[in-house]
């Protein structure tokens, strides 16, 4: 990923995403912008997934640490909340 790409945000990359793909599928560009086009949706995908796959982490990190709370016999569990 470029230095550029690391500082879009998720909604910023997935809209140019789909700006890009729009563009693919409508078709009429040369053969060397749809490969610019193609390239730039990998790197723009990477971006998407990369946020992705933090928040998963993030998630996953907090879960985990409700869990060792419950775990601790505090009382109720909010989870049926």
């Amino acid at each position: 990923m470029t230095e550029t790409d690391t500082s879009l945000g998720y909604e910023q990359a997935r809209d140019e995403l789909i700006e890009v793909v729009r563009k693919l599928e409508a078709g009429g560009t040369s053969l060397e912008d749809s490969l610019a086009l193609w390239e730039r949706g990998e790197e723009l995908a990477k971006v998407c997934r990369h946020w992705l796959e933090g928040a998963r982490a993030r998630l996953d990190s907090a879960l985990a640490a409700r869990e060792a709370g419950a775990d601790g016999g505090g009382g109720s569990d909010e989870r049926d909340a």
